[in-house]
């Protein structure tokens, strides 16, 4: 609060619906919108301004770069010597994450679900293959073709789809895809807001041989350019299948 009081300059998304939240602060400063098509133009006007004076970025939901503009402006100011600090502030893909009850002490951040039903698909075939929990913002009018696709391409994997987070309307939904799917789309009320997906690592059990099946091609041609040993700690790296695993298959694949 005392940064924004005492600050010269706010750039934020949206200038409008963030004015309605300054004044009822009791802030008023100069707002400068900042978008992904008008970054670099801003950062023209402003460059000696940022100099002289302070400046703060804000954005309307979340925290700002997060799939928001931002990243080009503090390049600029990384580059040219200019002091950035962070004040932490809700993240949707953190608190997604604590909520979901799926492991997250490893995570990947995909950003926005794409537009078209074919990336759609894309995207979750490559998160099938996944070690670590998925985590992705989905527009409502995305959600049930994602929905769909999930129930067809990983219909064991446990998923989390959180609703408004930190909002009056927050509501997570948990289990496989189906049940999921179920449970949201039994009430048109529940497609309406912000959507958050976590999709749970690919886990690997007696199926460890079936999988190595898959990198047979890339260790044939590793297998006399390095040892054995450097192979196992490589193909462990990208998989995380048991290493005595790896190398009783390798041992197998040079007879």
């Amino acid at each position: 609060m005392d940064i924004l009081k005492n600050c010269d300059i706010i750039i934020c998304e949206n200038p409008k619906h963030s004015l309605k939240l300054l004044n009822k602060l009791g802030i008023k400063k100069k707002l400068i919108a900042l978008h992904d098509y008008n970054e670099q133009k801003i950062i023209d006007q402003i460059k000696s301004f940022l100099i002289n004076k302070s400046c703060v970025l804000i954005s309307d939901a979340g925290s700002p770069l997060i799939s928001d503009p931002g990243y080009k402006l503090v390049q600029y100011c990384i580059r040219s010597n200019i002091n950035v600090t962070s004040l932490p502030g809700p993240s949707s893909i953190i608190s997604s994450l604590q909520l979901s009850g799926l492991p997250i002490s490893e995570f990947v951040f995909l950003g926005f679900v794409p537009k078209s039903k074919k990336k759609i698909e894309i995207l979750i075939n490559s998160i099938s293959h996944e070690k670590r929990t998925s985590v992705l913002f989905i527009s409502s009018h995305k959600l049930a073709i994602f929905l769909d696709c999930l129930e067809r391409t990983i219909p064991d994997r446990s998923i989390s789809i959180c609703k408004e987070l930190t909002k009056m309307n927050e509501f997570v939904f948990r289990g496989i895809p189906t049940i999921v799917k179920d449970s949201i789309l039994n009430d048109k009320g529940n497609i309406k807001g912000e959507f958050v997906a976590v999709i749970d690592r690919q886990t690997l059990k007696s199926k460890d041989f079936e999988e190595l099946d898959l990198y047979k091609d890339v260790m044939v041609k590793m297998i006399g350019k390095f040892s054995l040993t450097d192979i196992v700690e490589i193909v462990h790296k990208f998989t995380k299948i048991n290493k005595n695993k790896i190398y009783k298959w390798l041992l197998k694949l040079k007879k």
